[in-house]
Formats: C-alpha cells, sequence, structure tokens
C-alpha cells in the first residue's frame, strides 16, 4: 500500500459525491474500480479509465480498499449482505449517525472486514482538493496503512479509535454551520427592513464572526473545566441585549424564532441560578434532552 501511484481502490455507489471520490482516485492515479446499481452512472468514470464491475461483491474483491458511498447505512448492509466481505477493508462515507457507525463497524467486523467509518465535510467539486476535509475514526493502524491512497481525497482528519466520532463531528459541524448561517440571515432580514442589502451588510458579519472565533479557545477551557467566570460579561447582561434583539425582530416585523429561543434558553439558566456566570454556562442547558 505504499505505492500511491499503483494501489488500487474500490468506489461502491456513484451518486454526485461518489463520482467526485473516483474522480479524485483516477486523477491521482489509483486504478479504480466502481460500481453503481444502475450501471449508467459510471460511463464518465469508465471513459476516463475506471473498471466497471458486475456487482458489488466483484468490485469489493477487486481493491484492497473499498469506499462506501450510499444513501445510508441500512442500504450499506443491504449492499454487502451477501457479499464476501472476509479480508476487505471498508472505508464507509455514508451519512448516518454515531449509533449506526458503531453498530456497522460490529457488523462488518463480524464479517471479518476492517472498518473505518467517515465523514465527508465538503461538496463535490472541492473533492481531491485541500480545501476537501474528510474525517475518519477507527483502528488507527488500518487508517494509518490506507492514509496514501485516501490522500487523493483531501485533507485527512483521523479522530480516534471510535467509530461514531466522525458522525458525531459531521454533525457537531453542521450545527455550527446552521447556527453561523442562520444568524447571518437573521440579521440580512433586519436590515433589509432599512434598505440595506447582503453584500453590504456582509462585511461587517465576517468581522463579527472572526472575533466570535478567537472567544472559542478561552470558551472552551471554561467549558472543560466546569467553572464559567463573568470575566468579560454575565449572562443576566446579555439576556439583556437578547431581548432588545427580540424586540426589535418583532418591531420590523422579521422572524423572531431565533432570538427567542437563544432568549429561552438564556432564562432558564437564569432561572436555574446561574445569571451571574459568562456565556458559555448555557451548555448546562445544551447538555439536556429537549423538552
Amino acid at each position: 500500500m505504499n505505492n500511491e501511484t499503483t494501489s488500487s481502490v474500490t468506489v461502491l455507489g456513484l451518486g454526485l459525491m461518489g463520482r467526485a471520490l473516483a474522480g479524485a482516485f483516477l486523477r491521482a492515479g489509483h486504478p479504480t474500480t466502481v460500481w453503481n446499481r444502475t450501471a449508467a452512472k459510471a460511463g464518465e468514470l469508465v471513459a476516463e479509465g475506471a473498471r466497471p464491475a458486475p456487482t458489488a461483491a466483484d468490485a469489493i474483491k477487486a481493491s484492497p480498499l473499498t469506499i462506501i458511498c450510499l444513501t445510508d447505512y441500512q442500504a450499506v448492509r443491504e449492499l454487502l449482505a451477501t457479499a464476501d466481505l472476509d479480508g476487505a477493508t471498508l472505508v464507509n462515507l455514508t451519512s448516518g449517525d454515531s449509533a449506526q457507525a458503531r453498530e456497522t463497524a460490529r457488523w462488518a467486523g463480524e464479517r471479518g472486514a476492517r472498518y473505518l467509518d467517515g465523514a465527508v465535510m465538503a461538496i463535490p467539486p472541492s473533492i481531491g482538493t485541500a480545501g476537501a476535509v474528510i474525517l475518519h475514526s477507527g483502528p488507527h493502524q488500518d487508517f494509518e496503512t490506507h492514509r496514501p491512497v485516501l490522500e487523493a481525497l483531501g485533507t485527512l482528519t483521523y479522530l480516534g479509535e471510535d467509530h461514531g466520532l466522525a458522525s458525531l463531528y459531521d454533525v457537531a459541524g453542521l450545527a455550527m454551520m446552521w447556527s453561523v448561517l442562520n444568524g447571518w440571515l437573521q440579521g440580512v432580514a433586519l436590515l433589509r427592513t432599512a434598505g440595506v442589502d447582503a453584500a453590504t451588510f456582509t462585511p461587517f458579519t465576517r468581522m463579527i464572526a472572526e472575533e466570535v472565533a478567537g472567544w472559542l479557545p478561552g470558551y472552551a477551557e471554561q467549558v472543560d473545566a466546569g467553572s464559567y467566570p463573568a470575566d468579560v460579561s454575565a449572562l443576566e447582561t446579555d439576556v439583556r441585549a437578547m431581548a432588545h434583539l427580540v424586540e426589535e425582530s418583532e418591531a420590523v416585523g422579521v422572524n423572531a424564532e431565533l432570538p427567542k429561543l437563544i432568549k429561552a434558553l438564556a432564562d432558564r439558566a437564569i432561572a436555574a441560578g446561574r445569571g451571574g456566570e459568562q456565556y458559555p454556562v448555557l451548555i448546562e442547558e445544551f447538555v439536556k434532552p429537549g423538552a
């Protein structure tokens, strides 16, 4: 597995992402076998040099490393149920949750396969570039063995032996992404009421985002220590600004559901006696199951 120009790889599943993965391997010089339930989707890849396999089982046997990118974990297990997995190494880049990842790892292991779980934090056009971040979790030795091939896909991040970590990081990253985008959209909606367009507002929001990102290491220390001294601002002060955001949104006719949710979390923390502590104390609300 050390010669990355000759190590072969198989890709199962040729949706937009699967085709991008296979294309990146081909561009990096890896002999690539492909399979898809609808064989026509392999056409362009075959024209570029990929080798089509008649069945998924044949595709797995064709290479020491198999990349899987299907619709969900159920589809993965249904596809592989009758395949001989003994001695195969599977890297599952199918989206799912951490429990599914751990269960699929156990299931694959019972059938003699080595298994790494993963998540693609990128859009298909960026696959094969440094901007494509690919998360992996599972046995470290298996990851290191196949790293030279996997590096064709982008920037690799190994998270640990727990097979569920890649899925957990994936959804945690999505939580961050959607929170940032939703905050930006709330601001855009507010400024539009005064005739300010999104393009004009956006440089200001980037400055705010960069400033807030700088707070995270210090806030992480508070969360990990379970101690939230109000070095900058107490939650009971912050909640007054949250109320202003709710009031302004309602006054100008903008949806106030998001700021109300933020304030509701803070109100609960204050009611629990945490108002004198700093904003990261809200982790105590986030770790509670929802109503």
